[in-house]
Formats: structure tokens, sequence, C-alpha cells
């Protein structure tokens, strides 16, 4: 696909996303794009919100100071629009800029670290940008309702199985619905329901990795290999496991216990196996499943494991053939079944 067809499509898909998840219309209210020109998929995205966003303010990151940026922020009155396309991650050390803007009651649509992925991806990734109101604000919810009502959580591949007992946090929604929501928008691409177990212990059994993020946050796909967990601690891999992936288990022991905390379940029917973006935070969406591996999960608070003072909140996807609720089958051949 062209560029030019690609802007096409990312002016569409951001367009949708600001009328029907942000309820964003372009005039009523002010929006700020905050962008840089150092890679071509940043360039693609930020001329789709010139498009969607006429009335929009256009700043170029490298051609002002952080101080000016700042400045453009604190202008903005509450229910404003900022706008981040980010071929990195813009660092204003004076604050997290996504968590400042909440606190100030703007809505925010962030996209960073879009140099992870190459040219080859660049159309899963806006493709990943559309936002479909028959899919997310309805399998979202019907998703959480069945985990939120779980007992035992069951995922189940080839000869293994891992098995959740002892009931599911709430399930948080991260479907592109702020009704209700103290912030509104986050880091796009959306879809996601995720929770943890109420009790960290109990979770037991083994489950195989075929993707898991690396220590520079890039996806590393490889070959399928086992991972054994008792008493929700990852204890033992494979002889097939990647060097890469034993030094990052090694790494998590030698500061805190290797935990497995988040449980996701991905809704984003754009990223597959197949055609993977480098971007941790883009491809956890994935339609499927993933784990976090390290005691950071800051999200679900657990006595004894302070969000200041754990470290390692590390990705992994296990491969799945089917997720047992109870004894619901609830996804299947790489479908929710909800």
């Amino acid at each position: 696909m062209k560029n030019q067809e690609l802007q096409g499509v990312a002016t569409k898909n951001v367009a949708d996303t600001l009328r029907l998840s942000l309820q964003h219309t372009d005039g009523v209210g002010r929006a700020l794009v905050v962008y840089d020109t150092n890679y071509g998929l940043t360039d693609i995205l930020t001329a789709a919100y010139r498009s969607a966003l006429p009335s929009a303010k256009f700043v170029d990151f490298d051609t002002v100071t952080k101080e000016e940026v700042i400045a453009q922020f604190d202008a903005l009155e509450p229910g404003d629009l900022v706008v981040l396309v980010q071929s990195t991650n813009f660092l204003l050390s004076e604050f997290r800029i996504r968590l400042h803007l909440f606190q100030r009651g703007l809505k925010v649509i962030e996209h960073m670290h879009l140099t992870r992925n190459e040219e080859a991806v660049w159309d899963v990734y806006i493709n990943s940008l559309e936002y479909d109101p028959a899919w997310y604000p309805v399998v979202g919810p019907k998703l959480k309702s069945v985990l939120d009502d779980t007992r035992t959580l069951r995922i189940v591949a080839k000869d293994a199985e891992l098995i959740v007992t002892g009931g599911l946090e709430g399930a948080k929604l991260n479907i592109g619905d702020y009704t209700g929501m103290a912030n509104v928008g986050g880091t796009f691409p959306i879809g996601e329901v995720f929770t943890e177990a109420v009790d960290l212990a109990q979770m037991n059994g083994s489950f195989f990795v075929y993707a898991y993020a690396d220590k520079d946050f890039n996806v590393q796909m490889h070959e399928p290999f086992r991972v054994t967990v008792q008493g929700g601690l990852v204890t033992g891999y494979a002889d097939n496991t990647p060097e890469a992936f034993r030094d990052i288990v090694a790494l998590v022991q030698s500061m805190e216990r290797p935990l497995i905390r988040e449980i996701g379940f991905g809704l984003n029917k754009a990223i597959t196996k197949e055609r993977p973006l480098a971007d941790i935070t883009a491809f956890e969406r994935i339609l499927g499943m993933h784990l976090s591996f390290g005691e950071k999960h800051s999200v679900f608070k657990k006595e004894g494991l302070a969000t200041n003072k754990t470290k390692f909140h590390i990705d992994l996807f296990p491969v799945v053939e089917e997720a047992y609720a109870d004894d619901v089958l609830i996804f299947s051949q790489g479908r929710y079944l909800v």
C-alpha cells in the first residue's frame, strides 16, 4: 500500500476515533497536535490529523523549547484535546506528559515509539487505529462481565495448561469507551481487557511463549518455548528457551520475585503473529492473550507490592488454543466466544 493510500486510511481511522471514541468535533473545543518529522509513519499520521482536525494548532516538537510546549498545554482548558505523534518519545523531564495532561482534564491521544515499526508493517499500525463501534464496546464489556465472575481460569495449548484459581480482579477496559472515566483517551492503538489473579500465588502450570518484550521494549518472536509457573512464580523454562529470555529471567530474579501478574486479553484484530508490530505497547493489543512477568503492575494494588518499589513489567505472549472461564470456553481458534 502506497503512502498516499495509507494516509487516506489513517485519516478515516483517526477521524472516526475522534468522533466516536473521544467525542471531539473539530472546531468545538480546541485541539493541539504536537508532532515531529523524524520518521515516515509519523509524517503519515500527522498529515492524517491535519485532515481530520483542520482547526487544530500544530507544533513541531523539534522547533520549539520544552517550556514552549508546556506553555501550549497550559493554555488549554479542560475538555480540550492534545494529540502526541512521536517517532520516539517526547522527553519533558518535568513530568510524564500524558499524566500531566490528564491531571489538567484534557483529552489525550498518544502515538509513541513509531520508529520501532518498520515500513513493511506501517499498514498494520494504521489499520490497528480503526475504531469499530460494533466490536470494542460490545465484546469488551461482555468479556469483562465473564472474567469478573470467574473463579478458575484455564489457558490451554498443546500439552500445557496454566490454571488460575481463587478468582480474578475486576477487569479493566481499554476499548475507547471513556464513559464515566476520569481520563479520556490514552495510548493508541487500543483494544484490551485485562485483570490479574486475586491471589497471585494461585497460578500454577505451564504455558508456551511465542513472543516477549526484550530489554529495549521491542517484541521478539520465537519458536514457542515452555515456561513453568508454581505458586505464581516462574520456576523454569524449556531447553529451547532463547538466551535473551533467560537473561531477562535472571535479571528479574536478581531484583525481585519472578511473578506473573497481568492477564490480558487483546482485542485488536489488525495485529497478528504473522505481521507483528515491534513496539510492545502496540503489539500487546493483538487478538489473543498476554501476561506480564515481574512484580510491577500499578493498576492493581497488592499488599507487600509497593508500586514505587517494583521494577519489572515484561510482556509475554502465550500460545492459546483454548481459554476457559470456569468450565465455559471463552476463546478458541483465535476467536472470542462471549
